[in-house]
């Protein structure tokens, strides 16, 4: 099952702090809008989204179809099929794709230990 690039979406106090903050590790601005308080920072293949405001919880982030420059990849698992094997392995989904469409849609899930995990599928 190949569920697409990988990044870690964090729930942050302050996203100027955070951005100071993970430019001194080596990251930069990659995407995102600092006015709507999201910013999408990249060190060679580690990404890192910053969220102010907008959640709780950190996320575990994986986009299907995407490669880590966020480039659409013509050979990728669907959210659906991903959906489809994970419930028929007993997994419980917080939030299920609509598997009557097609195109971008997400599922949402948690880890064994409560980490919560977004397959996030934009193509």
């Amino acid at each position: 099952m190949k569920v697409g690039a990988f990044s870690i979406s964090l729930s942050v106090k302050d996203i100027k702090v955070s951005k100071e903050f993970y430019e001194t590790l080596g990251f930069s601005v990659f995407a995102g809008d600092m006015e709507r308080n999201y910013l999408i920072m990249k060190n060679g293949d580690a990404i890192v989204g910053l969220f102010q405001g907008m959640f709780e919880q950190n996320i575990i982030t994986f986009n299907p179809g995407w490669n880590q420059e966020a480039e659409n990849q013509d050979n990728f698992d669907d959210v659906r099929a991903i959906q489809k094997h994970l419930k028929s392995s007993g997994i419980t989904l917080v939030k299920e794709a609509d598997d009557t469409t097609k195109g971008p849609e997400s599922i949402t899930l948690f880890d064994p230990d409560g980490n919560t995990i977004l397959i996030d599928q934009h193509v």
